[in-house]
Formats: C-alpha cells, structure tokens, sequence
C-alpha cells in the first residue's frame, strides 16, 4: 500500500509501534513536542519542523521570511506545550547552483527571529538537494506543573482561538507571530487543559484534540474569527498555517480569562461527550455539515 492511500497519520501511526520508550519520556509521538524528563521542576521538550520548496514555500519569495518560518513552526511548537523555545539545530539541503548571497539572506530570516524569542542556534547541518530544504530541531524547556498536552479537553471546558484565521497563503504564512508570550500569560496565570497551534486548520487541530481527548465539541460558526485575508468561511476553518493556539479550559476560568485586560482571546464553542462527535452550528443553531470542511494533508 502507498502512504497517499493510508494517508499522513494512519503512516505515522504505523511507524509508531517500531519504538519502545524508557521512563524518561513523558510524552513521545503524538502531540506539538515531545517531553522528556530531566529535571526534578522541570520538562525538556523536543519538536523538529521540515520545509520544502514547492510545498511550504514558493520559489522566489523573500528567503529572509522563507527563514523565518522555518524557526518560527519550531517555537510556536514549543508555546503550544506552554514552554519557552531555547535552542536550535538548523539543516538545509541546497541546490548546487544555490547563490551564497540567498544562503545568507535566509540565515538573516533565521538569526532575527531566534533574536527576538532568544532562541540560540548550536548547529546543524548541510547536504545537496534538488530543491530548497530546511530542516529546524529545536529544544526548549517547560515548568513540570504548566505542561499542557492535547490531550486534557474535558467535556464543559470553554475551546477559545488566540487570533484572526484563514487566508494564511497570502502572507501570514511567513510573517506570523508566535504566540510564545500569549502561552506564556495562559499558564502562569490560568488553568489550559488542553492546547495546539493551528498548522493544518482549525477543525483538524481541534479533531486532534478531541481524538487525544476521547471528546466531542460544539463549535460556533459566527463566533470563529475570521482574517481579512480570508475569501471564505472554509479558508477560516481549514487553510492552516495561522500558527494562532487553540485551547480548552473550564467555565470558571473561560469566565476569568474575558476579563483579562492584556490580551484578547476568542471563544468558539464547548467540548461536549465523546458520543457527539464535532459539530458545527451555524448563526440560527442549525447543525452543518463538516464532512468536506478538511485542513491540510501531506498525503
């Protein structure tokens, strides 16, 4: 069988039973990062991120914001467990006839966002490739007591979104922020029973939750931010690479988080049994039909 019949995660679900894993790791495939223990406060996560020419960017768009996005998935990988990002391999695969000036504008991209979230790169590493290649390991580090996973979301937690999404192709997709600071501010100060930033659409990372979860959700079309760079509803719901969280937390601290005065986050629906499944209801509460509503596949 060929992985575009089984799909991108039936693949990585296959590959998953060839690994044994000692005690020291908390949390292995799965979820944004991996968790390893090794420190009696605190957890090591572990995230790695690959872009292709052709696939996550275009050829010829600026390679000093082609660069950004490359670190920038690895640290929103990291915000999403609640931790702060810290170090950084980063390996390119290079045409031949790639222009030692573009390696550097690239390079330029990568150092100004590891600047501003005081990221260090260590290393990394260099091969021949037909195409632009660039492979970003990052290591970062999390409180043990604010670790949030995927799978925490109980039924009555209040499911909020940290921005505006959709339309990410036309440029956000390499000028997003990551919501570091805004993880930051949610587990110092609230509960979060679950969390994941949105690569692959907002429906999809929420299944990945409820899945992790064994949970269903109730989601509110008119309540989902939507971009002005979004054309459509669907592209609010499934285009991806917003790179804003998406969170769970109960009622009581849903209730104390509208308050807060320091940064706005958007409330979207409720997690609901598992028996319900995911729905979706429309401005007169009328149940839509979400089957063709898909985010991104590799597969």
């Amino acid at each position: 069988m060929r992985v575009n019949q089984i799909g991108e995660f039936a693949l990585i679900a296959g590959l998953k039973r060839h690994f044994k894993l000692d005690a020291s790791v908390k949390k292995g495939i799965g979820d944004d990062c991996a968790v390893i223990d090794f420190h009696a406060g605190r957890y090591l996560l572990l995230t790695c991120d690959m872009l292709l020419e052709g696939v996550d960017f275009r050829r010829g768009e600026d390679l000093r914001l082609v660069g950004r996005k490359a670190l920038g998935c690895s640290i929103s990988d990291i915000a999403a467990c609640g931790g702060k990002p810290r170090y950084a391999l980063v390996s390119l695969g290079l045409p031949p006839g790639f222009r030692t000036r573009d390696a550097d504008r690239l390079y330029k991209g990568i150092a100004a966002l590891a600047s501003q979230f005081g990221v260090n790169i260590v290393g990394g590493d260099t091969s021949r490739s037909s195409r632009l290649i660039i492979d970003v390991s990052m290591l970062g580090i999390v409180e043990k007591k604010r670790l949030v996973l995927r799978n925490g979301a109980r039924p009555g937690d209040i499911i909020f979104v940290s921005g505006a999404l959709g339309g990410s192709i036309r440029g956000k997709h390499l000028t997003f922020k990551p919501r570091v600071s805004e993880a930051r501010f949610l587990v110092e100060h609230y509960k979060v029973n679950a969390m994941i930033d949105i690569s692959d659409g907002l429906l999809q990372d929420l299944d990945h939750i409820l899945t992790q979860s064994r949970a269903g959700a109730c989601i509110f079309k008119e309540l989902i931010p939507r971009a002005p760079e979004a054309k459509s509803f669907r592209e609010a719901a499934c285009m991806g690479e917003d790179f804003e969280l998406l969170f769970t937390m109960g009622r009581r601290e849903a209730e104390r988080l509208c308050r807060n005065l320091r940064y706005r986050f958007f409330p979207i629906g409720e997690v609901t049994p598992e028996k319900t499944g995911l729905r979706l209801l429309d401005e007169k509460a009328r149940l839509l039909d979400t089957r063709r509503l898909k985010g991104y596949r590799h597969f």
